[in-house]
Formats: C-alpha cells, sequence, structure tokens
C-alpha cells in the first residue's frame, strides 16, 4: 500500500500522544477479502460508570 502524504505526520502525532503504533499497515483477511489500514495504535485506556471500572 502506498503512504500518503499526511501518513507519517499521523504516525509521529500519535506518537507524541503515548499511543504505541503495532502495526504499520495493519493487515486483515476476512473469509476471501484481505484488506490494510494504515496504521494500527493502541493505548490502555480506563473508564468508569456508576462506580464501576474497565481497562480496555
Amino acid at each position: 500500500m502506498a503512504k500518503d502524504k499526511f501518513h507519517n505526520v499521523v504516525k509521529n502525532a500519535l506518537e507524541k500522544d503515548g499511543w504505541n503504533i503495532t502495526a504499520d499497515p495493519y493487515e486483515i483477511n476476512i473469509d476471501d477479502v484481505d484488506f490494510e489500514i494504515d496504521l494500527a495504535a493502541e493505548e490502555l485506556l480506563g473508564a468508569e460508570r456508576e462506580g464501576r471500572k474497565i481497562a480496555v
């Protein structure tokens, strides 16, 4: 997949914000269809609602 002119700008911004780039590109295969997503990133997310907490 060819990367557009914004790819590295977005990637650098995500990294500066504390995201960990886990795939570049991120490949998905569903049945006979192959997809490529520009980037995959992860950051530990926590949330709370009505006294219940989750981490994603």
